[in-house]
């Protein structure tokens, strides 16, 4: 079992879990919550140089590292792993983020019991990316929220019960949809008289949901992952939990749990209901077109720094979706660059938020001003991941939208075109709210004398936001690298099979 690679993405937090356990000071939890973060990271950097060799050997096969273990033989379900290039991508944005996290929290109260449910709830995400048993991705799916409710109530700050509270509720009920989806997906997994399987690859293969139970399933499993997703109208939860969540945490939720909605999307509802996709792909268009318009939008009218970047994740995140319902290779394509441009940049966004509230003790960006004078590396770091946000050239903002408004435009018919132009005009919006918070928050007058005390970024705040801003300018200076990573999932050939464009 041990032989395969992909093991160790759980193997690893689970080991990083007893190792917390054991330790009795502050320097031991801080050594294992690095040495921990920074092995995944390494161990995805390596399996993303394998696989580029391997493709480039001539290997073709849909998911490499494919290996499955029996686990409850009744049901057929199997701890089956397997990677593509969008699974590796989201494997090294989970590194960097669980890395950066880190350090983020490196004064965080009761230091012990908060990276025990951190690394619980990464080894969730991590187990989600690897899976490709439906099962199995449910059970790390779960895995991944439920510590939430306890990251957010116990170490939040405001309203964070019922933010807490609020959070769960909704996403219990969004699994529950997704439940019934999955568990209908199985019971049509294959044809009459062969075995049920919960295997991504083998249902996809069978293709045996028929069109009529496709157009009964798709709205479960899209609605279900959607919800995570931050899809209008159920997307509430997100303000609230993101402002009352500790900075790792909002860092962790926004940069990579938010993209298990996006990923499931693609993974489970269109992959294996590519009819239903086509036909009831409009509606959900709509919805997510709103996300997009009105997550700007409600960005602009709010005064907590939190709930700023809360409400432009809706936007964005919708953006994601709305790309995906596009199914065609080149907005797909954009959606995933979309997903790790997002994660980078919010975690930016709320790692500085939260070393500015550390500072401050406020978040009202009627309460500050002139910060650009007080804290200049905290102020830089804010206006480049503000720029990234509203899609500067030569950040991973700008590829990852003109990817998608470009593949999107691709559809002649008016429904689409109109759509496209009015999520296109959320890039208008999105600058009117940054260039609003960068001129209210870092320019002008100090408006509380004792803010001119406060010393700027340390070293471990520094090391956290200087490897955002890296990766941050990766991709937008070396976009063809993670285009040619993902391009072998949305091939020509791939997509004739699923009857995509």
């Amino acid at each position: 079992m041990f032989s395969n690679i992909l093991i160790y993405f759980v193997v690893i937090p689970l080991i990083m879990l007893l190792g917390l356990f054991l330790c009795r000071n502050i320097q031991q939890i801080r050594a294992v919550a690095v040495t921990g973060s920074v092995a995944l990271t390494a161990l995805s950097i390596w399996l993303l140089i394998d696989y580029i060799g391997l493709r480039h050997a001539g290997v073709t096969d849909p998911m490499l590292w494919v290996d499955s273990w029996e686990w409850f033989a009744p049901l057929n379900i199997h701890l089956a792993v397997g990677v593509d290039g969008i699974s590796i991508a989201m494997l090294i944005l989970t590194g960097v983020i669980l890395i950066t996290g880190s350090f983020a929290s490196w004064e965080i109260p009761q230091p012990k019991e908060f990276f025990l449910w951190l690394v619980l709830l990464s080894t969730g995400v991590y187990g989600f990316f690897i899976s490709i048993d439906l099962f199995t991705m449910f059970m790390f799916y779960e895995v991944a929220l439920i510590p939430m409710y306890l990251l957010i109530g116990v170490w939040g700050s405001g309203n964070k019960n019922y933010s807490a509270m609020k959070l769960t509720l909704m996403l219990m009920g969004g699994s529950a949809f997704l439940m019934l989806g999955l568990i209908g997906i199985y019971y049509h997994s294959a044809p009459e008289g062969q075995p049920l399987t919960w295997n991504i690859l083998e249902i996809a293969r069978n293709g045996a949901i028929s069109h009529g139970w496709q157009t009964f399933l798709f709205p479960m499993t899209f609605v279900g992952f959607g919800v995570l997703g931050a899809m209008f109208p159920f997307h509430t939860w997100s303000p609230d939990g993101h402002a009352s969540a500790p900075t790792a945490v909002s860092m962790l939720h926004a940069g990579v749990l938010m993209k298990l909605g996006g990923y499931g999307c693609f993974r489970v509802a269109i992959y294996l209901m590519p009819q239903a996709a086509h036909e009831l792909a409009w509606i959900f268009i709509i919805l997510t077109g709103i996300s997009v318009v009105y997550g700007a939008f409600s960005a602009c009218v709010q005064n907590d720094l939190k709930y700023i970047n809360a409400y432009s994740s809706v936007s964005h995140c919708g953006l994601v979706l709305f790309a995906i319902l596009m199914l065609n290779t080149t907005a797909m394509t954009g959606a995933i660059m979309q997903m790790l441009s997002h994660g980078l940049m919010t975690a930016l966004f709320f790692a500085l938020i939260g070393m500015i509230y550390g500072r401050t003790h406020t978040r009202d960006i009627r309460e500050m001003g002139g910060m650009m004078q007080i804290l200049p590396y905290l102020s830089v770091c804010y206006v480049i991941a503000g720029m990234a946000s509203l899609g500067l050239p030569g950040l991973s903002g700008f590829v990852a939208e003109m990817t998608i408004f470009v593949g999107s435009f691709q559809h002649a018919d008016l429904f689409h075109r109109i759509f496209v132009i009015v999520a296109c005009s959320s890039i208008v919006t999105t600058a009117v709210y940054i260039l609003r918070v960068v001129g209210k928050l870092l320019y002008g007058p100090v408006y509380d004398e004792h803010h001119m005390s406060l010393t700027d970024a340390k070293w471990w705040e520094r090391t956290s936001t200087a490897a955002l801003i890296v990766c941050v300018a990766a991709i937008g200076f070396f976009p063809n690298f993670f285009v040619d990573l993902i391009k072998f999932t949305f091939s020509p050939e791939i997509f004739t099979v699923l009857g995509l464009n």
